[in-house]
């Protein structure tokens, strides 16, 4: 048994830095004891603000195994404290005997065409945390009196978005959507949401089990404008893995209902890439350019640009082509892929690693994989901590739980602990009692730090 002593922070209480916490306390024989840093009063990082609100059973993995890990008592969660801002990665590599980061992707991929910068252009990363209630987020104020809205992309993320513009109010109402998004949702006169997807429908980035979701969708026609689908013979399809064979199944079925003339609809279009937006002031159209899949070199598929262009009118465009993570302070950052320079979990490259750092989840491969790829992301990044103790790589930890906690409370008296997110979460789940849903989310900074330290 290996009685050695560590004192570890994991900066990210999602599910990056909640997984590498379980992973932790199973400890091989070492007595680890873990401060959980967040920048947020809450935990849980995506499954609270990312997951969308009709998607309630995604967000149990908080109550039936998160929660576990956070209420072990060699757990410390420090909510309401930002890492770079608050406290430096200096101050914790000295703290701790290692750090994990667990920081996510806070950042997204543009368009980098003409007009993006007009008034009614954002991210679906931005409007999703908006629906779901993230603070930061709360306050923003999104056209809804347009009668198209475009999405550009066609993975699960621009799906859920389309399905929550589309959606019955009186299905919503019984989510835990933010209010004040239920609010402006009320007065939507969208009725259109065309989804742009640069490749073919062979290609599409969506999983099956939310395109799925399309064919069960209440007072909403979907339209799948894709060429060639219905004629995709056997031999195109044999080289294909299961999943896209599933989506292509999923897709004809789509195609082939009949229109009814509901009120709202969705409309799958393929190879079309936006070029430009126009507008006077503010977004008006959006031109978008056909495009056709050829070969490269190496043999790969490319979507090329073609010479047909045409124009859509809209006053609301969502990017949903990708999530991308930021520069952090004091560590090294790989600006081509958008992460936290590190070679299998270790910060720093292959040759040169940061003693003692270490990084999971999107801020370490990237932002992709569901809520569960982040389990054997975690387990890697440990396995290498714990192999860096055995080797007497890391460096020991200068103070001990009670003086870090003591520094921390001193310099951030708003500081939120354990208790403090309980009496949050005790307050969301009761008013959803009383409105008939899982719970009504406290949307601001001040009223989560008033109801957790009252």
């Amino acid at each position: 048994m290996n009685n050695t002593k560590l004192r570890v922070a994991v900066v990210g209480a999602g599910p990056a830095g909640l997984y590498a916490t379980g992973e932790l306390l199973k400890n091989g024989g070492y007595n680890v004891k873990v401060d959980l840093y967040e920048r947020l009063p809450t935990p849980w990082g995506l499954v609270r603000a990312g997951v969308a609100p009709d998607h309630h059973d995604k967000k149990l993995i908080t109550d039936r195994l998160f929660d576990f890990f956070i209420e072990n008592p060699d757990v410390c969660f420090f909510g309401n404290i930002e890492v770079g801002r608050d406290v430096s990665h200096e101050e914790l590599s000295d703290w701790y005997d290692a750090v994990i980061y667990a920081v996510g992707a806070s950042s997204d991929t543009h368009l980098n065409v003409p007009g993006e910068e007009l008034s009614g252009c954002w991210a679906a990363r931005e409007f999703v945390a908006w629906y779901n209630g993230h603070p930061d987020f709360s306050g923003l104020e999104f056209d809804l009196s347009t009668e198209r809205a475009v999405i550009v992309g066609n993975g699960n993320v621009a799906l859920d978005v389309a399905r929550i513009l589309t959606m019955p109010v009186a299905e919503l109402e019984k989510t835990d959507i933010a209010d004040h998004a239920l609010a402006a949702l009320r007065d939507s006169k969208v009725n259109e949401v065309v989804l742009l997807g640069r490749r073919g429908h062979l290609q599409g980035a969506f999983h099956n089990p939310e395109l799925e979701e399309l064919e069960h969708l209440q007072d909403v026609d979907v339209i799948v404008e894709a060429e060639g689908l219905l004629s995709d013979s056997d031999a195109e399809l044999a080289d294909a893995d299961w999943d896209t064979v599933r989506k292509v199944e999923t897709l004809r079925r789509l195609a082939v209902r009949p229109i009814t003339g509901a009120s709202k609809r969705i409309v799958l279009r393929f190879l079309a890439s936006p070029v430009a937006l126009q507008g006077n002031g503010k977004l008006e159209q959006l031109v978008v350019v056909r495009n056709a899949l050829e070969r490269d070199d190496t043999g790969a598929l490319r979507a090329r640009p073609t010479q047909k262009q045409s124009t859509v009118d809209t006053g609301l465009v969502l990017r949903a082509i990708g999530y991308r993570g930021c520069p952090f302070p004091g560590l090294p950052f790989d600006d081509r892929r958008g992460v936290i320079e590190n070679h299998l979990g270790r910060v720093g490259s292959e040759n040169d690693a940061v003693p003692g750092v270490y990084v999971t989840g999107w801020i370490k491969r990237g932002p992709k994989g569901v809520i569960g790829s982040n389990k054997k992301c975690a387990r890697d990044t440990v396995r290498c901590l714990l192999e860096d103790s055995a080797a007497g790589k890391l460096r020991a930890a200068s103070l001990d739980a009670n003086a870090v906690a003591n520094i921390l409370m001193e310099r951030k008296p708003d500081l939120i602990q354990y208790q403090g997110w309980k009496k949050i979460d005790q307050q969301e789940r009761l008013a959803g009692q009383s409105a008939g849903r899982p719970r009504v989310k406290l949307t601001h900074l001040d009223a989560m730090t008033e109801c957790a330290l009252n």
